[in-house]
């Protein structure tokens, strides 16, 4: 997978990440700031739609390419800045927050449009704090969890473990029944 600046999300993360956003088999799911498109990918093969949605050129392409190394069909990217893309998205069972910037207002248009969780993935404490702060003033706060995660590798013919930066998963709930 051709990576791109800032990602792709460490398979561990991505799998705690999915894993809290409860994904069927018919959602419509987005990934808000889709990197290296990652977790486009991985939900793809759970949710019937993905829409993946990133501003940087370099992220679109690399998803782009990364989708169709793939032969992903369920997938569409769409290069733009949220949160003002996001209103060309249809009604959303989940999303997935890759990045944080303009969170509080990404927040505010995914408490609109999702009818169920929303994920992000934080690494600095202030867009933490934020994301805690916008959630709980939308009611949709549920949880966050602090992952820290060590990968082995060799050292003088024993193991030893390298940790990789923190992750802060911070998880909403919209509560909202689908029509």
């Amino acid at each position: 997978m051709e990576l791109v600046d800032g990602g792709p999300t460490k398979p561990e993360i991505a799998a705690i990440s999915l894993s809290k956003l409860h994904l069927k088999k018919n959602d419509v799911f987005a990934d808000i700031g889709c990197g290296s498109g990652s977790i486009s990918i991985l939900a793809s093969a759970f949710a019937s739609k993905v829409y993946a949605v990133d501003s940087r050129e370099e992220a679109v392409r690399v998803t782009r390419q990364n989708v169709t190394s793939a032969d992903i069909q369920n997938i569409t990217i769409i290069h733009g800045e949220a949160p003002g893309v996001l209103d060309e998205l249809p009604a959303l069972d989940c999303a997935f927050v890759g990045g944080t910037r303009n969170i509080t207002d990404v927040l505010g248009q995914l408490a609109e449009k999702v009818r169920g969780k929303i994920v992000v993935n934080a690494v600095r404490i202030q867009a933490v704090s934020v994301t805690i702060n916008a959630m709980q003033d939308m009611d949709i706060f549920e949880e966050a969890v602090h992952v820290q995660v060590a990968k082995s590798y060799p050292l003088a013919g024993d193991v030893a473990f390298k940790p990789i930066n923190p992750v802060y998963i911070i998880i909403g709930n919209t509560n909202k029944e689908a029509p």
